[in-house]
């Protein structure tokens, strides 16, 4: 994920988190990141055996985990040991990010500086937030909202009425009408009764030549980024929630919904109105039929349909 451009962390020392437990070093945490992506000073977390195979590439030493789980980790690490990883993590993220649980209105937005934008074309009523950086030869149609830190790359279009935040745009995107792309995504933890709501600090990242065509909603991710890969292609309406990656050349027709933390290969096909479930893998070269709904894992070069989706064979015999 890299330095997070888009929300002012505080500098709290290792102690101050976990104010109960003795650590040899009492550092400034960095960041909290997943087990693929954490380094030395950030703190991770491990609360599924799904992400097994990721404890041996982390770089982090510090782990919030559950007693269940604990055992699957090396020696090495110091284990913060708690009954509800996630509710601990989102202790720790609004500690750390403590503007991240909420969408604040950006109120530095003004109309955008012709000057300094001198190769970009904007529609009416156009408003641009601090420090947003947007490429040649772009255009930015009617009545968008472009939000502080945002970066749009080279040759994109930006259709009318579009909202972008929290995000990074690479170039030669297609952004279609209504749009709205970098916003926190639905994520609470219920706890005695009530909904905590999980602080979302990362970020959106649309690779080059993707498009979205009119009102997709794609939420930056809670912890790790959403991804949309190179020259993938969404159809009207779709909705790619918090963490969910999305590999290369993909095509995605109208009203696929993809819930939180789920990942996607490459050369993809999925039909209208399917729904993918949470935290699953979808393999390379997967075709999965309109209206299905995926609540598991599928691998390479798979054909599914159906509720539950399973291999096209299958949902023949049976219909």
């Amino acid at each position: 994920m890299g330095t997070n451009i888009f929300f002012k962390k505080k500098n709290i020392k290792i102690s101050k988190i976990f104010p109960n437990h003795n650590f040899k070093d009492d550092f400034k945490v960095n960041s909290v990141k997943p087990l693929v992506h954490a380094q030395k000073n950030d703190i991770t977390f491990f609360d599924s055996i799904k992400y097994k195979n990721d404890i041996n590439s982390t770089k982090a030493e510090i782990c919030i985990v559950s007693n269940k789980l604990e055992k699957l980790l090396p020696k090495n690490f110091y284990k913060i040991i708690v009954k509800n990883v996630l509710f601990e993590l989102a202790r720790v993220a609004k500690l750390l990010y403590p503007l991240a649980d909420i969408d604040y209105p950006d109120l530095s937005l003004k109309t955008p500086n012709k000057l300094r934008y001198k190769k970009v074309r904007f529609g009416n009523n156009v408003l641009v937030g601090k420090k947003v950086k947007i490429g040649k030869n772009s255009i930015i149609g009617s009545n968008c909202i472009i939000e502080s830190n945002v970066i749009i790359g080279n040759n994109c279009i930006i259709g009318s009425g579009v909202i972008i935040k929290n995000s990074i745009v690479g170039n030669n995107v297609v952004i279609q009408d209504g749009c709205k792309i970098g916003q926190k995504g639905f994520g609470f933890i219920p706890i005695n009764k009530k909904n905590i709501k999980f602080p979302h600090i990362g970020k959106v990242k649309i690779e080059d030549h993707v498009e979205l065509a009119s009102n997709c909603t794609i939420d930056r991710g809670s912890i790790d980024d959403t991804i949309i890969g190179r020259n993938t292609y969404l159809d009207n309406q779709v909705h790619v929630a918090h963490n969910v990656q999305i590999g290369s050349n993909c095509m995605i027709a109208g009203q696929v919904g993809f819930a939180g933390s789920s990942k996607v290969g490459n050369n993809v096909s999925i039909g209208g109105q399917a729904g993918v479930s949470g935290h699953l893998k979808i393999g390379n070269n997967v075709k999965i039929g309109g209206g299905s709904g995926v609540v598991k894992d599928i691998q390479d070069n798979k054909i599914v349909m159906g509720y539950p989706a399973v291999s096209l064979k299958d949902f023949l015999k049976k219909n």
